[in-house]
């Protein structure tokens, strides 16, 4: 009876990154260096792919999706988490939180399942390369692609549909610097018993699942590697994969520990550590990692750059 005659919250403040006012322009000016850079490095990167016949390919067709779910996920988080260093108010409304959580959810999710086929895709280079051409074809490529989003879609559904009979009367103050689900909870006043439970089944499954294929794939990966007696051949191979290995590595980090153990008591300063992670540093460095590491991406930019100059 309390629940029903409290006042339900329609408004909350998110408390932001810092409490400290002098941190907040330093803070402000580097996390908008680093977005700014973010983009132009994810969709710069999808321009390269775009425009290049001979990066029509599986691999950098993954690459581009990839690059395109980065900048979404830094785009959903980044600019309020920007505005709220600089504005007086910190307030978003309940509409507000619900879209920022959705739209956040498809693209973490998205990013997990396109990690997985990137990983399967080097398996099949690497392990099966005269089938590869028969086998990752681009028509394969693009469902796995579709399924990805439609994964991220229908588990995006899920969670938000569920926190709609989540009522807010108790606090309005989100100790976060974006809308996600364990702040929320924390702060209900309705019973979070089947949100937590969605989230431990779901979020821990398609990690898990994902986490598994990476790890098959790159351990037959590593079999055959070791079989191969050209040196050059290993170098190759390492070449290829050490890229997204790296970036799987950094990535599922932070995520086990979010939301495989969501009944865990960790403080908020932690929480908001390993998701600055993989909402922000992580898209930022994605283009650099995979970049770098890439010959056919750096020669594309390289004839890009002697066009223009």
């Amino acid at each position: 009876m309390e629940t029903k005659n409290a006042t339900e919250l329609t408004e909350f403040i998110l408390t932001g990154l810092t409490h400290q006012p002098e941190w907040r322009i330093p803070l402000f000016l580097l996390f908008l260096m680093i977005y700014l850079i973010t983009i132009m490095g994810n969709l710069g990167l999808i321009a390269l792919i775009c425009n290049d016949p001979h990066l029509h390919i599986p691999m950098y067709l993954f690459l581009g999706s990839l690059a395109f779910v980065d900048a979404w996920v830094s785009s959903t988080v980044t600019p309020k988490m920007l505005a709220n260093f600089l504005g007086k108010s910190k307030m978003i409304s309940l509409s507000e939180c619900m879209v920022q959580f959705f739209s956040f959810v498809i693209s973490v999710t998205t990013e997990c399942f396109l990690l997985s086929t990137m990983a399967y895709d080097r398996y099949v280079a690497i392990c099966k390369p005269l089938l590869y051409s028969v086998i990752m074809t681009n028509r394969l490529c693009m469902q796995l692609v579709v399924l990805s989003f439609l994964g991220g879609l229908i588990h995006s559904i899920i969670h938000t549909g569920l926190l709609f009979r989540v009522t807010f009367c108790n606090s309005n103050i989100i100790h976060h610097f974006y809308c996600d689900i364990m702040p929320l909870i924390k702060i209900s006043c309705t019973d979070p018993s089947i949100n937590v439970l969605m989230v431990f089944i779901f979020s821990g499954s398609i990690q898990v699942f994902t986490i598994l294929i990476v790890l098959i794939s790159y351990i037959l990966i590593l079999f055959t590697i070791l079989k191969k007696k050209s040196i050059q051949g290993i170098r190759k191979a390492f070449s290829t994969c050490g890229a997204h290995l790296l970036s799987v590595s950094l990535y599922y980090g932070p995520l086990l520990f979010m939301y495989v153990h969501p009944g865990s008591e960790q403080a908020d300063d932690q929480d908001m550590t390993d998701s600055l992670f993989y909402t922000v540093i992580i898209p930022f460095l994605n283009p650099l990692i995979y970049s770098l590491r890439n010959k056919k991406v750096i020669d594309s930019l390289t004839k890009v750059l002697k066009r223009y100059s």
